[in-house]
């Protein structure tokens, strides 16, 4: 099949049409006369060799064949405007986009500071930042979605480098009037006998407490498993159960629920984040630039690797 018989404006006018149902409203939203369009639908079908709608006389409906090409050109279209859009950053005078990924620990307590301070400095860097779990991170900086992943310790990422980026204490969030609420300090061994609010299972701080359970022989009494730091203290507030979070993470939290944070003991309580990059011989200089900003350790490691 020739791709260059292909041409945006037809494929924007088959998805016009598909979404209005007709072919004379998706002309008219291309701005076409309605005999143009429907002769550019009748040869981009010729081309595919298949029918993409059913005509009746109330409009038009997709065939199984069209919704396959609707995706696509969806498809087609949006990469045409992120390429349009990035282009227009550099005629503008951005020199250049960072992708990352980062786990919910990360965002809440460190990133925000260091990507504001950074991109002071390099105004004409633009980041792009996602929010996912840390075996998420790992997984999209290994198929080229991220440029920098951070996350907890503990993931499994061998075939990327790893350097350190920050560290953070896990704290117990309880009501004041819980059982452990007069504690300064706790070990899990002295809480898993109570109920618990935890986050959803991917996530490496569920994994991690998780592990240290089983390792205890006291599986946790787990109530309800929500998605965010947030919901788990509003949980924890509605007494449904006690709950592990970074310490910075829980703190306006515990402060605007009027909730108690504990400070967990056990030595896998103080954590390392770590920051990590596909290949350190082939990063763009934005790339370099802010992982360098990020972690002393990459920056000496990277220094090295291109004096």
């Amino acid at each position: 099949m020739n791709i260059a018989r292909f041409d945006l404006v037809t494929l924007e006018l088959f998805v016009a049409v598909a979404r209005c149902g007709s072919i004379t409203g998706g002309a008219n939203q291309c701005h076409l006369a309605v005999a143009a369009a429907s002769k550019r639908i009748s040869d981009l079908e010729a081309h595919l060799g298949a029918s993409l709608l059913y005509r009746h006389a109330s409009g038009v409906k997709l065939t199984e064949a069209g919704h396959v090409c609707f995706q696509h050109a969806l498809g087609v279209l949006e990469g045409v405007q992120r390429m349009s859009g990035a282009m227009s950053d550099y005629a503008a005078g951005v020199r250049g986009q960072i992708r990352i990924w980062a786990n919910t620990s990360a965002i809440t307590q460190f990133l925000p500071d260091d990507l504001s301070a950074f991109m002071r400095q390099h105004p004409g860097i633009r980041i792009g930042l996602e929010e996912r779990n840390s075996v998420e991170v790992v997984a999209a900086l290994r198929e080229n979605r991220a440029d920098i992943g951070i996350f907890a310790e503990r993931t499994r990422a061998d075939d990327v480098a790893v350097f350190e980026y920050r560290r953070d204490q896990l704290v117990m969030v309880t009501t004041r009037d819980h059982p452990l609420a007069q504690r300064k300090s706790i070990s899990l061994s002295d809480a898993v006998d109570y109920d618990f609010v935890s986050l959803a299972d991917a996530t490496s701080l569920a994994e991690r407490l998780h592990a240290e359970s089983i390792r205890l022989d006291k599986p946790l009494k787990l109530r309800i498993q929500v998605r965010s730091f947030d919901a788990l203290c509003g949980m924890v507030k509605a007494g449904l159960g006690i709950g592990v979070l970074p310490q910075l993470s829980a703190q306006p939290h515990v402060r605007s629920m009027g909730l108690k944070m504990i400070r967990l003991e056990d030595a896998w309580a103080k954590r390392t984040l770590l920051l990590a990059l596909r290949d350190i011989r082939a990063l763009p200089l934005p790339v370099r630039l802010l992982a360098s900003a990020l972690s002393a350790e990459a920056a000496q490691t990277l220094a090295s690797a291109n004096a």
